[in-house]
């Protein structure tokens, strides 16, 4: 089951980063209108006080989704530069000397990369 899981996620992991990224935006900027603007919260938003009690931990809960989120759009787009430059190469020794990076870093990314790292392995001959 846990396979099943993380196999799902790495698929679409560049939607769930992006995901995370503008939730953790929304969390951050109704935590930041809580704190600096409770009047506006509660007449425009309709916010409780004790909703609004709580504005300081929704904005360090909002930073630590929008750092997630950050952090895996980068190691996503990160990985998929390296990816795409390695076997954008010819000459069977220069893919020999990273083929075990890019085993690695192929093992975190979507299925369309594994093929593609299977189908230059083939086309080399590794």
């Amino acid at each position: 089951m846990g396979g099943r899981i993380t196999g799902f996620f790495r698929e679409f992991v560049l939607a769930f980063s992006i995901i995370l990224t503008v939730l953790g935006i929304l969390v951050i900027f109704i935590g930041v209108l809580g704190i600096q603007f409770p009047d506006i919260a509660k007449d425009i938003f309709n916010f409780t006080d004790e909703f609004l009690e709580w504005s300081f931990y929704l904005l360090i809960i909002g930073f630590i989704i929008f750092a997630a989120g950050i952090w895996y759009l980068y190691s996503y787009f990160k990985n998929r530069k390296f990816i795409l430059e390695e076997i954008k190469t010819n000459k069977r020794s220069e893919l020999l000397k990273k083929h075990g990076e890019l085993k690695n870093t192929v093992r975190h990314m979507p299925s369309k990369y594994q093929r593609m790292l299977k189908d230059k392995e083939e086309e080399l001959k590794i």
